[in-house]
């Protein structure tokens, strides 16, 4: 009934919208009416009201050419893997050199991989990089089947194998615990493909530590109240109608709750640069909410079962984590390169949450263990924005080129 009722309201709205867009179309026609008193007022109101609304469908990488060394060369995205729930998706260099091959773990949390849209291009200045690109759970029909947090390890080892042998891990946020897991999976295998490196960015290996609001919440009922609450149903007339999900839209409201006066500050100057004209300032904003807003809903037992084991008994980070009915021991890596990083301000996965890792893999030597703290920056800075890119990523290629 919840997605149904959501539905309703979209499809409801839309009229009003079109409305919106068919009178800023009259507008721009009007010599001069954005200089009138009230014209720019009113040219930002019908934007304003344009863009009420989510979307559900995959924003585009837009990455196009990417410099390396002196030399730039064309980018295109190849879906060289193609499963039920997520596609992995290769960003080609054509004529670039041989470059160490990064596999990079989005999260499946309410958003489209796209989100990494700046972690993937400053990556591509020295990698050869992969991605997990996650299909929205309502556009996948309920007849393909289920897909859980062990399905979500088996994409990883799969995405793992077809990259090949010498390859490095790169997860973030969410997918950090089952990244570990699948790295200590194939350690103790002895797989041939087990990654040279495994960096883990701002997730919740062990949630005890400094729980946020975030992770209170998750612990603040039981777990049959997430599922009587927050799984709906897909209505019709999409691909997956029947399937249980978590909704996107769901989600988003609990990201927006979180920080509503910046939210609502940062509409306010959207609104005001929109009068005023002032396009280049305008533009920035709508570019983070059109990506911020474009939502994917989540199979609903790959949520219940995150709620479960990440969130409510952080089973990984007590050694009673399983997996296809065999215990994950990380203690199994003894190769692979460990490197962590979070952010100073995180207010999502708090300092120390990630950094557990460590303490769990205890067949790594020393040296092959490191940790960045990044001062000044919040979950998101972690993996976009100047730090990112001026202290955080030279961690990363350090790393890779010492374990390559």
């Amino acid at each position: 009934m919840l997605y149904q009722a959501y539905q309703t309201y979209a499809d409801a709205s839309e009229p009003m919208r079109f409305m919106a867009r068919t009178a800023m179309a009259c507008t721009n026609m009007l010599p001069g009416f954005r200089q009138l008193g009230f014209g720019g007022k009113i040219s930002a109101t019908l934007e304003m009201i344009s863009r009420g609304q989510l979307t559900h469908t995959r924003p585009s990488f837009d990455i196009d050419r990417v410099r390396v060394g002196r030399k730039e060369f064309d980018v295109r995205e190849e879906t060289v893997m193609s499963l039920p729930f997520c596609n992995l998706v290769r960003f080609a260099k054509d004529g670039a050199p041989d470059q160490p091959r990064m596999l990079v773990v989005a999260p499946l949390s309410g958003h489209f991989s796209t989100l990494l849209r700046k972690t993937v291009e400053t990556l591509l200045r020295d990698h050869d990089v992969y991605i997990t690109d996650w299909k929205n759970a309502r556009d996948v029909p309920w007849t393909v089947g289920r897909f859980g947090f062990e399905d979500f390890i088996d994409y990883i080892i799969q995405s793992i194998e077809k990259i090949g042998p010498g390859a490095h891990v790169l997860a973030v946020c969410q997918p950090c615990v089952q990244a570990l897991a699948a790295v200590a999976i194939m350690a103790e295998d002895g797989h041939k493909a087990v990654p040279l490196s495994l960096t883990l960015m701002a997730g919740p290996v062990d949630t005890r530590i400094a729980p946020t609001a975030v992770n209170e919440l998750a612990t603040s009922r039981p777990i049959e109240w997430f599922e009587a609450n927050l799984i709906s149903r897909v209505p019709f007339p999409h691909a997956g109608v029947g399937r249980a999900v978590y909704p996107g839209f769901i989600q988003l409201s609990a990201f927006m709750s979180m920080n509503m006066d910046k939210h609502t500050q940062a509409h306010r100057e959207l609104f005001d640069y929109l009068a005023d004209g002032t396009e280049e300032e305008a533009e920035a904003i709508k570019k983070f909410y059109d990506e911020y807003c474009a939502v994917l809903d989540l199979p609903a037992e790959f949520y219940i079962e995150t709620v479960d084991i990440v969130f409510q008994q952080a089973l990984l980070a007590k050694g009673e984590l399983t997996y296809r009915g065999r215990k994950v021991n990380p203690g199994a890596i003894k190769r692979t390169a460990l490197l962590t990083v979070e952010g100073e301000r995180d207010d999502i996965c708090a300092v120390g949450q990630t950094a557990a890792a460590h303490e769990l893999c205890t067949g790594l030597r020393p040296h092959l263990k490191r940790h960045h703290l990044q001062a000044g920056v919040g979950h998101y800075g972690t993996f976009s924005g100047k730090r990112w890119n001026g202290q955080i990523y030279p961690a990363i290629k350090n790393l890779v080129l010492a374990a390559s």
